[in-house]
Parts: structure tokens; sequence; C-alpha cells
């Protein structure tokens, strides 16, 4: 191919993406214009921009920690992004989103094929989750598991997280591929590329937890400290304190936060190519391990 050619395939995909980049920033604008959690108070959470703490009760039903309690509000958050979070952040989560979105479309495509062979039913699902300030939002996944698997639960809280599995589940979990439609996320702004997993709406001692570090105030992200350093193996008092310490560094300077982000993102890389801390069932799956080996 010569030289002429191949400017001209460079002109023509260069194009492409420019048109594709301004019409899914049109789509992700309306999106989070349109979003139910914030223009509907109905489905707002009452704990929204407020400080919270985790009031054990037994009277309450178990939440998705496995706990018995509820949430209190004990003020308000008043945190306010640095230059760095609003701006800086902000870009480099759309840029890097997008680019991802474009460099992993065959993933994207041969991922949606072989779950739609394995299990009838949507190739993606939505789930309400806690975003920044304790607020809701979706979040969006490919499905690993088959349709009859419960709702809002934790896996470390499944009897037996292996039976709900689909065949090409394991490998989608332990690649991390469910968590690719997240990139979304990122582009519309519901989430950031690093920050603190996002937890279930239902998780209120990890979203105290978090509370104690000010990590609620921060965006959650599509990874973060705690992913890097054990994920499934954690837990929830241990991921909530790293949670903290990358929100510290986040608000501290901008030079601070760019550095911890440019950590977390390369850490991030090397814990997926070997598939650190992946633990099917979580906390809940390593607690049974080390309860039958003392049985036996």
């Amino acid at each position: 191919m010569n030289k002429a050619k191949i400017k001209k395939a460079a002109t023509i995909t260069g194009a492409a993406l420019g048109l594709a980049f301004i019409v899914m920033r049109k789509i992700a604008k309306h999106q989070m214009a349109n979003d139910k959690y914030r223009n509907d108070q109905s489905e707002q959470n009452p704990m929204y921009k407020k400080r919270v703490v985790f009031i054990e009760d037994d009277n309450d039903p178990v939440n998705a920690d496995g706990k018995r309690g509820h949430l209190e509000a004990v003020g308000i958050s008043e945190h306010i992004q640095t230059f760095y979070e609003k701006y800086i952040k902000r870009a480099l989560d759309i840029i890097l989103s997008f680019c991802g979105m474009v460099v992993l479309a065959p993933v994207y495509a041969m991922a949606a094929i072989a779950i739609k062979i394995d299990d009838p039913g949507p190739v993606i699902f939505k789930q309400k989750r806690i975003s920044e300030q304790t607020g809701y939002f979706d979040v969006l996944k490919f499905r690993s598991m088959r349709m009859d698997t419960p709702r809002n639960m934790p896996t470390h809280q499944l009897s037996n997280p292996d039976q709900y599995l689909l065949r090409t589940g394991k490998l989608i979990r332990k690649c991390s591929i469910d968590e690719l439609p997240q990139l979304w996320n990122c582009f519309v702004g519901s989430m950031s590329i690093i920050g603190p997993r996002p937890a279930l709406w239902n998780q209120d001692y990890l979203t105290a937890e978090r509370d104690k570090y000010g990590a609620n105030d921060i965006k959650p992200g599509l990874t973060g400290l705690a992913q890097v350093h054990g994920r499934d193996e954690l837990e929830i008092p241990d991921k909530a304190k790293l949670d903290g310490e990358y929100a510290a560094a986040l608000k501290k300077s901008s030079w601070s936060g760019l550095k911890m982000d440019i950590k977390v993102f390369v850490d991030s890389v090397k814990a997926v190519l070997k598939s650190d801390g992946v633990v099917e069932g979580g906390t809940g799956e390593i607690h049974k391990q080390e309860e039958n080996e003392k049985v036996s």
C-alpha cells in the first residue's frame, strides 16, 4: 500500500472516529441530563449528599453485606471537587473510555455472542449502585451468570456461586470482561476509570465504612486501589481503608491525584493480566474453605 492510500485510509478512519465521538457525546449528555436518579426525587437515595453511619439493628432485614442494620445521617457532605477531579480527571475519563470502547469493540462482540449462545436473555444488565456522595446510578455489566441468579446479592453471599455461572462466566469474570461495559458509565460521567468500586445500593455497611474515610465523596471507578491490593480477598473494613487512602490522595492536590491515578492504572493492568485477587464467591468462599480445612 502506497503512502497516498495509507493517508486516505487514515483520514477516513479519523473522520469516522471523530463523528462517532461527537454522536456518542451527545447521547451521553442526553442520558445524564435525563437520569432518573437526578431528576426524580422518589428514585433518589435519601442519604444523598449526607455523611452516614451504620446502625446495627436486629429488627432490620439482612442487607447485601450480610448484616442487620441501616444507615443514619450524621451530617452533610461538604466535599468540593479539586481542579484535577473536575477537569483533568474528567477529560482523561472521556478520552480513555472512548479509546477503550473502540479498541475493545471485537472483545465486546465476542463476549456478546458467547453469552447469547450460552444462555437466553440480555447480554448486558443494569444494577443499581452507590454513586458519589451516596447517590444512585445504574452500572452496566456483561452477564456472567444465569438469569435465575439472585439479584442485588454480592457473589460472596451466594451458597454456591459456581452453580450460577455461565459456561463462559468464569473466564469473563477472571479476565474482568464483565466490567467492560462500564467504560460507557465512565464516558457518560457516572463513573471514573479510577475510583472505589461502586457498592450495591443495599451495601449499607460498606457505604458507612467508606464514609469514615471520605471515600463516598468521589466517583466510583472501573478499578481502584482496593482492586490492586486483593480485590475479592479483602474484608470490607480493609477495602474501605484503601478506598479512603485513594480519596485522600485525590483531594490533597492535583499532582497527588494524578500520581495516584497513574499508579493504580498501571497496577490494575498487571493485576488483570495475572488475575490477582479473583476468587469466585469472594471473602465468603474464602471463609468456607478455611472452615472446611479446620474440620478436615
